[in-house]
């Protein structure tokens, strides 16, 4: 990282994160989640302060289902930004949301001083209820490109989504949310820097042309990893299987080689171009610590 987070290349203050986005050098962003009660919000703050502690260019807090966490997605995001100068990502969902909730969503996000959005469908209710306002994340997208001047981030799937049945069929969805008016794509995880590689590839033949950050999840237990597949679909190759078989149950081994494989990941990343590298931190201030000690002198 050349410059310090929140400036751009003239060293003028910016909390956008398309103007991050083209400086020289990597960027480095961290990810936190709200908490679901009133309960933990504090706790919950104190770690994500933490967390932005560490300096990362920016940091991304995501939004519960339906939105029941949307007060607190609002108070962290906005709290990093005033107390720690962290440009913030707000997530914001849509399937079960009505179009009069995501309006005042977006003037609670504008007067909070809140500039950037990742747009996403959400995931589908257990009881199949979605919103009769918005289906698809395009929606969405439209809806906030209309209606403020934000910086908007949208979701991909290097190994495509799990309820597409072709990737050409993703990559085409992905090009009309692009269209529709996207600054910047951030990955799900993945495990195997190849299936990154390759989507890239697809998607720039796709035409699409906005930075894509590669979202990189450290996993530091085997529950995890359980619930991370079943959650995405994504492979796990056999060596990092190796890995949780050999360790899963030392916890601080564990701990520690999950450390050592996302680093080893942002490294190859980095080392073949990828200038863009998002980290899934779990609310873990440890684990985004130990990945950007490994980093120290390759973001510098």
């Amino acid at each position: 990282m050349v410059y310090w987070p929140g400036e751009d290349e003239k060293g003028e203050k910016t909390m956008r994160i398309s103007e991050l986005l083209k400086r020289d050098g990597v960027t480095f962003s961290l990810e936190v989640f709200p908490p679901k009660t009133s309960e933990k919000y504090s706790e919950t703050a104190e770690t994500a302060r933490e967390i932005a502690r560490l300096r990362p260019d920016f940091m991304s807090v995501t939004y519960g289902a339906g939105g029941g966490t949307s007060e607190f997605t609002t108070g962290i995001a906005a709290d990093i930004q005033k107390t720690l100068g962290v440009p913030t990502l707000a997530h914001l969902t849509c399937v079960s949301s009505t179009r009069a909730h995501v309006l005042k969503m977006l003037d609670l996000y504008r007067e909070n001083g809140i500039e950037n959005i990742l747009a996403l469908r959400g995931d589908i209710p257990k009881d199949g209820k979605v919103s009769e306002d918005y289906r698809y994340a395009v929606e969405l997208i439209r809806e906030i490109r209309e209606h403020g001047d934000f910086c908007i981030g949208g979701a991909c799937y290097p190994e495509g989504h799990v309820e597409s049945a072709h990737k050409a069929d993703d990559l085409r969805h992905l090009k009309e949310k692009t269209d529709a008016g996207l600054d910047f794509l951030t990955t799900q995880m993945f495990f195997s820097n190849d299936i990154f590689y390759n989507f890239l590839y697809r998607a720039r033949e796709a035409g699409i042309s906005v930075p894509v950050i590669a979202g990189i999840m450290p996993i530091t237990n085997p529950k995890q990893l359980q619930r991370s597949v079943a959650m995405s679909g994504t492979d796990v190759p056999q060596r990092f299987r190796a890995i949780v078989d050999c360790f899963g149950e030392n916890p601080a081994a564990m701990k520690q080689a999950g450390i050592v494989y996302a680093t080893e990941q942002i490294i190859d990343l980095i080392a073949n171009g990828i200038r863009h590298i998002h980290v899934y931190t779990m609310n873990k201030p440890e684990v985004a610590e130990g990945i950007m000690k490994n980093l120290s002198e390759i973001l510098r």
